[in-house]
């Protein structure tokens, strides 16, 4: 019976068909974990940026949306709920629902491997350990979507790692929250209006210090089905 349940929700939460692509509709997603216990941790930057740049947001299937337009364009602004390691699902539901061309996809995602507020804009890219951006490469076929990563430095020793991006800011990152925040919002539009190439030429900032090698075995995500 559970089993049976379980696949008639699967159903259900599923486009019934796909939409007609539409090049003036985007979808931005800010990966997060939902609830008030992760609301100021780091690895929900994602959340904080997007909830920067529209105040009405509903419920829907897989998380909760706002609509805002920008430059002519339908910009859907998502919040998943499926919790980090599920965000593919959401992700999924969304571009086929709306009809919204891969190429229209941004992620906004916390990144170790940049120091705290240095923030960069790529058009594809590996995930890095990053379980939220493992789950859409998946579930979406691969990883050539655009991804905006706010660097949440990576002081934490080996093994560590989880409770790092699970914990609250420092208060001196808090400080700084602000304008991270506000130079992210301005990408995620200027992504939306003018695309990906012209907004990397005006954005991406020269990090101080960005690791680029292969996470070791303390840099990994812990596979948990919930929060990481």
């Amino acid at each position: 019976m559970r089993t049976f349940l379980r696949r008639l929700f699967n159903l259900l939460s599923e486009p019934t068909a796909e939409a007609t692509p539409n090049p003036m509709k985007f979808l931005v997603v800010g990966l997060g974990n939902p609830g008030d216990k992760y609301a100021e941790t780091r690895h929900n930057i994602g959340f904080k940026v997007i909830e920067s740049l529209a105040g009405d947001w509903q419920n829907v299937s897989h998380g909760q949306l706002a609509r805002i337009k920008h430059r002519g364009k339908q910009v859907l602004l998502l919040k998943p709920d499926t919790f980090m390691n599920l965000s593919g699902k959401a992700v999924r539901y969304w571009l086929q629902k709306e009809g919204i061309p891969k190429e229209n996809l941004l992620v906004v995602v916390d990144d170790l491997h940049l120091d705290f507020a240095n923030i960069r804009l790529r058009g594809k890219g590996a995930d890095a350990g990053h379980n939220g951006l493992k789950s859409i490469d998946q579930l979406n076929d691969g990883n050539k979507y655009a991804r905006l990563r706010c660097g949440i430095g990576r002081d934490f020793h080996p093994g560590e790692q989880a409770n790092y991006v699970l914990s609250e800011w420092t208060e001196t990152e808090r400080k700084g929250l602000p304008d991270l925040v506000k130079t992210a919002g301005e990408m995620v539009l200027s992504f939306c209006g003018h695309g990906l190439q012209n907004t990397m030429s005006k954005f991406n900032n020269k990090p101080k210090k960005e690791k680029e090698a292969k996470p070791s075995d303390g840099n990994k995500e812990v596979g948990t089905p919930k929060a990481e």
